[in-house]
């Protein structure tokens, strides 16, 4: 790429957003001077430039928490980047996963429109209840009776769903699929596959 279409500012700057490219998750913001932004483009990993320190710095290069660059962009006025990234560990150096958790304004759970990252976020509390069982939970009940009982629950939801699918019921199709997705994913945990393992696969099916 010909760099001449991005816009440093006076100190030779450009603010470069990092994003996980699987969940869509902001992770963190730096910056980058003409020699990281060409590093990281040639080497496949975030480099960005230290304005406290006035060096540059490779992602990770201590702690091992790297950015693996997949896809980048440059704005409409070229004065910012935007790095979807592979991230390894932590992007925060406070050890969060992202550089943005203080709350400003937040709405209420039920009024935060849902996306694709539900499906990961969903596996997690499984993956958690898994761990930390909790009395009375659902998904620890489901994991005490095993995987026989785990593939009868999967069973029962698909055929529900072809049912309501043949009524062309769509609100209970959408219940019912939902019910279908839970119990899979339960039982993906329990087999060791995650919801990335599944992306991936669909992926080579392309």
């Amino acid at each position: 790429m010909d760099l001449k279409e991005i816009r440093f500012d006076g100190q030779g700057l450009v603010p470069a957003i990092a994003q996980d490219a699987r969940t869509g998750e902001v992770l963190m913001l730096a910056y980058m001077n003409e020699e990281s932004l060409r590093l990281t483009m040639e080497t496949g990993y975030a480099t960005y430039f230290s304005r406290s320190r006035q060096k540059l710095w490779k992602k990770g290069e201590t702690s091992g928490h790297t950015q693996q660059v997949v896809d980048m962009y440059y704005d409409c006025d070229g004065d910012a980047i935007l790095m979807k990234v592979i991230q390894t560990g932590p992007a925060c150096h406070t050890g969060a996963r992202s550089c943005f958790f203080n709350p400003m304004v937040e709405a209420d759970e039920e009024d935060r429109p849902a996306g694709p990252g539900i499906i990961q976020s969903v596996y997690d509390v499984i993956s958690d209840r898994r761990v930390n069982p909790q009395e009375g939970s659902y998904t620890n009940y489901l994991f005490d009776k095993g995987v026989e009982k785990m593939c009868k629950k999967v069973g029962e939801e698909a055929s529900e769903t072809i049912i309501a699918a043949m009524k062309e019921n769509r609100e209970e199709v959408t219940y019912e699929a939902a019910d279908l997705v839970y119990h899979l994913l339960v039982l993906m945990n329990q087999q060791g596959v995650t919801p990335q393992d599944v992306y991936e696969e669909l992926a080579r099916r392309r």
